[in-house]
């Protein structure tokens, strides 16, 4: 059962990024208060240079697989929610049983993703058409998957991926070896493959639920840069019965992990007209940004509300048409501090 918290209640992220500041803007204007565990693998080792702990007075530092850390975080806190999904689910199971603080996304649906096997596996089971996968254990069975599905297809770290990072595309037989050592496949890492859909579109679907119901975003298109998004329209520039079916998957994919909290979905839209279930995530979303004024409650709003215990707000947009652009540097170098 979801609490409804009170005024001055405390919300914590576990992650420090973005995507946790978005969220705690929403949190600050509707009267919670914030604490944020951050890691202490953060990219760049100054204390107080995450997102959020920029706005955060109620900061924790310390590892993501540090349990007396993490219990300390617990105990300050009256929910707690993900920023990322680069998380233990069984820790995540412990540390919820031991504090007695609740967490949303709850642990049971997040390890129902928590690699991108165990994604795909829990989709498929659930009557959603993803794209064709395998778990890869060696370098035999990517020579069987290549057989099976051909050139090109792409080698993913099962956990930890994103942006383009633990992904490799695999173009021949000459890539497998590398592939796969450079994923950590020799020393024991899960990898899946995946074919390569020739899409027509990438599309995004973001779904809010709790005990109170669930609203679905309108389904938008997404456009990738490297490996990364660049420009999101809303609604996509596609036929309206495609925009409703994708609405349809993600919902059911949420329902399938009897998810509470904020998840995005992405798609592949096929040039036959079909729509395969690539990606998803248990958190905001950066194909979601545009939400911000292009809908009437935000995903962070909604995000917020959905781990508060609150009935939802409403997704209509607010104009026919939303656009977002990411405006990315032109450097690739570490930031001066």
């Amino acid at each position: 059962m979801i609490p409804v918290l009170s005024a001055e209640a405390v919300i914590g992220f576990l992650g420090a990024g973005q995507l946790a500041r978005m969220s705690a803007y929403a949190a600050y204007r509707m009267g919670f208060r914030v604490a944020v565990y951050s890691g202490v693998e953060r990219e760049i080792n100054v204390p107080g240079s995450e997102p959020l702990e920029q706005l955060a007075p109620l900061q924790f530092t310390g590892s993501f697989d540090d349990e007396t850390s993490l219990l300390n975080f617990m105990s300050a806190c009256d929910v707690v929610t993900l920023e990322n999904e680069f998380l233990d689910g069984s820790l995540l199971h412990k540390i919820e049983s031991l504090s007695k603080t609740p967490i949303f996304p709850s642990p049971d649906s997040f390890l129902l993703l928590e690699t991108k096997w165990l994604e795909k596996e829990t989709f498929r089971k659930a009557g959603i058409p993803v794209t064709p996968y395998e778990k890869i254990t060696s370098i035999d069975e990517l020579n069987s998957f290549a057989l099976n599905n051909g050139y090109p297809f792409v080698l993913k770290s099962s956990k930890g991926g994103y942006d383009g990072y633990g992904n490799k595309t695999i173009r021949s037989a000459d890539d497998h070896a590398e592939a796969f050592s450079s994923l950590g496949g020799a020393s024991g890492h899960e990898l899946i493959a995946e074919a390569f859909i020739p899409f027509e579109k990438e599309l995004a679907v973001q779904v809010a639920r709790n005990r109170t119901g669930a609203v679905v975003y309108p389904c938008c298109e997404t456009i990738q840069e490297n490996h990364i998004c660049k420009t999101v329209i809303a609604p996509a520039r596609v036929d309206l019965s495609i925009q409703k079916k994708a609405c349809e998957l993600a919902l059911a994919a949420t329902e399938a992990i009897d998810g509470t909290g904020l998840f995005a979905y992405e798609f592949f839209l096929t040039k036959d007209g079909a729509l395969l279930l690539n990606e998803s995530a248990p958190r905001p979303h950066n194909s979601g940004h545009y939400t911000i004024e292009g809908c009437a409650c935000s995903q962070f709003e909604n995000h917020i509300r959905t781990v508060a215990g609150l009935p939802l707000g409403s997704t209509e947009m607010r104009a026919p048409v939303a656009v977002m652009e990411n405006l990315l540097g032109t450097h690739n170098r570490p930031a001066q501090v």
